[in-house]
C-alpha cells in the first residue's frame, strides 16, 4: 500500500529539492550581515519544522493505534519519530554551524529555541531505549503509542513557551512580519519547507514499503520452511516398532 505512486512522489521530491538547491545558490540574496554562512537558513530552519511537526504526526498516529488496536498504526507512528529523530541531528548539526558563524560560539545556553529544540529531541531519543526494552509486541506497541501520544502533546506546547519568551537571539522566521525578510527570501524558504516536507514523506513511506515488504518475506519463508521436529513428534508417535507392532503413544 504504502509503495504505490512511491516512484511519482521520489520523482516530485527529486524536482522540489533541485529547485529549493537553484534558489538558494542563484535567486536569493547573500544577507548583508552574515554573507553566505546565511544560506544554511534554508536547510536548517525546514529540517526543524519539518522534524517537530514529524513528532506531531507520530503522536497522531498513536492515537489511532490505541483507538483502533491496529499495529499498522504504530508502526507509522514508530517510523515518523525515527525519521525526526534524524532530521533532529541535522538540525542540530546545522544549528551550531550557523550559531558559530553568526554568534561566535557553537552554543548559546541562554537562548530559548536552541534550548527547547534540544530538550525535545533528547526527549525522543529515549523513545527507541524504552520501546524495545519491551519483549511482548503488543505491550511495546502500547507503551510506544503512550510514550508518543505524551511527548507529542509536549512539542506544541513547548513551542508556544518558547514564542512567549521575551528575551531571545535566535531569528524569527514564522511571524507576522515574516522575520523582515525580502519576497525572495520568503519564497526560496517555503519552496526549500515543500522540498524538505516531501522529503519526509517520501523516506516515511519508503521505510513503511520495506518493511512491509520484510514481513510478507518472512511469511511466506514460515510457509514454505519444513515443520519442527516437534509438529512432527505426533506422526512418529504411531510409527512401527522394530518389533513390527505399532508403537503407543505416551500422551492420553
Amino acid at each position: 500500500m504504502h509503495a504505490k505512486g512511491l516512484r511519482g512522489l521520489a520523482a516530485t521530491t527529486l524536482g522540489a529539492g533541485a529547485l529549493a538547491t537553484g534558489l538558494i545558490f542563484f535567486y536569493a540574496p547573500t544577507d548583508a550581515d552574515q554573507g553566505a554562512v546565511q544560506k544554511i537558513f534554508y536547510l536548517h530552519v525546514p529540517m526543524a519544522i519539518v522534524a517537530l511537526c514529524g513528532f506531531v504526526a507520530a503522536a497522531v498516529m498513536a492515537v489511532m493505534h490505541v483507538r483502533s488496536g491496529d499495529r499498522v498504526w504504530d508502526v507509522r507512528s514508530y517510523v515518523a519519530i525515527h525519521l525526526s529523530i534524524i532530521l533532529g541531528v541535522g538540525v542540530l548539526a546545522t544549528g551550531s554551524i550557523w550559531a558559530k558563524a553568526s554568534w561566535g560560539h557553537w552554543w548559546v545556553w541562554d537562548e530559548p529555541t536552541l534550548v527547547s529544540f534540544l530538550i525535545v529531541f533528547l526527549l525522543y531519543c529515549t523513545y527507541q531505549p524504552l520501546r524495545f526494552a519491551i519483549e511482548d509486541p503488543d505491550r511495546q506497541a502500547r507503551y510506544a503509542s503512550v510514550f508518543a501520544i505524551t511527548a507529542g502533546a509536549f512539542v506544541p506546547l513547548n513551542f508556544i513557551a518558547v514564542r512567549m519568551a521575551e528575551a531571545y537571539t535566535h531569528p524569527r522566521v514564522l511571524s507576522t512580519t515574516g522575520g523582515h525578510m525580502p519576497g525572495e527570501m520568503r519564497f526560496t524558504f517555503f519552496v526549500a519547507l515543500i522540498a524538505m516536507a516531501l522529503l519526509f514523506t517520501t523516506l516515511w513511506r519508503l521505510e513503511l514499503a520495506a518493511k512491509g515488504a520484510a514481513a510478507r518475506l518472512r511469511q511466506l519463508r514460515r510457509q514454505v520452511e519444513p515443520a519442527p521436529a516437534a509438529a512432527r513428534g505426533s506422526g512418529s508417535a504411531q510409527a512401527p516398532s522394530v518389533t513390527g507392532v505399532p508403537a503407543r503413544s505416551s500422551s492420553r
